[in-house]
């Protein structure tokens, strides 16, 4: 694509909806993309790939939150037992 057509408008449309992500998550791209998706090439591509990046931090936020909780009890369960008897660990890397 070429950049010289691209209006500062544009740009600033783009600019946001990669940085609205920062304070709000996925829904200023979202709003950006569908708003401006029919008007500008340039801010819908920018606006989905934001929209995208923002869906896969989220995606990545769950997973973690799921997965904190589950090793505080496996840490939990393997200290009681290790403590009690001289087994080794059940899993290791």
């Amino acid at each position: 694509m070429n950049t010289e057509s691209i209006s500062q408008d544009e740009k600033t449309m783009a600019l946001l909806a990669h940085l609205g992500g920062i304070f709000f998550g996925f829904i200023p791209s979202l709003i950006i993309w569908l708003i401006k998706k029919d008007e500008s090439a340039f801010v819908a591509e920018q606006a989905k790939e934001a929209l995208n990046f923002q869906i896969t931090v989220m995606i990545g936020f769950v997973i973690s939150f799921i997965l904190l909780p589950a090793s505080f009890v496996a840490s939990s369960i393997s200290s009681i037992l290790l403590r009690e008897s001289s087994l080794r660990p059940p899993i290791s890397v």
